[in-house]
C-alpha cells in the first residue's frame, strides 16, 4: 500500500520526502517498482469483466455482496473480500438508494373532497371568524414527517399543528 502511494504521487512531492515519511527505504521502493507484477494481479482482469457485466446489468445500484452473488451464480469462485476489493480499486460504487416523495394518486372520489367554506375571501375582520390548514411532509432519516398546520387568517398566528 505504501508503495502504490507513493508510486501514484510522484509528481506531488520528491520520492526521498514520501518514503522519509512512510518509513520505507528508497531501495525498497525502486526495487518494488521493476518487479513484475504477480500471476494473481494478472489474474484480477478475469473476475473484473464478471464483476463490471454484474454491476452494468443491475443498473449501477448493486454493491460487492450482490455482485459477488452473481459471480457464485454464474459458477465464478471468487472470494467476497476480493470481489470488494476490485469494485474499490474499479471505482464501481453503487448508486444510493432514491428516496421517493410519498405516493399521491390524486383521485378522490365527490364525496371525499371538502367543500371550500371560504369560497376565496382569506380577509377577516375579527379573531377565530376564519381558519385555514395545509399539510405538508419533511424527509427524514427515519421516513416521512407530516405536519399539519392551522393558521388564523385575522393576524396570522398559528392556531395548532
Amino acid at each position: 500500500m505504501r508503495f502504490e502511494f507513493i508510486a501514484k504521487n510522484r509528481g506531488v512531492r520528491r520520492t526521498r520526502e514520501k518514503c522519509a515519511a512512510l518509513g520505507v527505504s528508497r531501495d525498497r521502493f525502486y526495487e518494488w517498482l521493476r518487479r513484475p507484477r504477480s500471476r494473481r494481479w494478472h489474474e484480477s482482469d478475469r473476475p473484473l469483466v464478471q464483476i463490471r457485466t454484474s454491476f452494468e446489468q443491475s443498473d449501477r445500484t448493486y454493491g460487492s455482496p450482490r455482485v459477488w452473488h452473481d459471480l457464485r451464480a454464474w459458477g465464478f469462485e471468487c472470494g467476497r473480500h476480493r470481489v470488494a476489493r476490485l469494485m474499490r480499486v474499479a471505482q464501481l460504487q453503487a448508486r444510493r438508494k432514491r428516496r421517493r416523495l410519498p405516493s399521491d394518486l390524486g383521485v378522490r372520489p365527490e364525496a371525499s373532497i371538502a367543500p371550500s367554506l371560504l369560497d376565496r375571501q382569506f380577509k377577516a375582520t375579527a379573531p377565530n371568524q376564519r381558519w385555514v390548514a395545509d399539510v405538508t411532509y419533511i424527509g427524514t432519516g427515519q421516513g416521512w414527517l407530516y405536519v399539519a398546520v392551522v393558521l388564523d387568517l385575522y393576524s396570522r398566528p398559528i392556531v395548532g399543528y
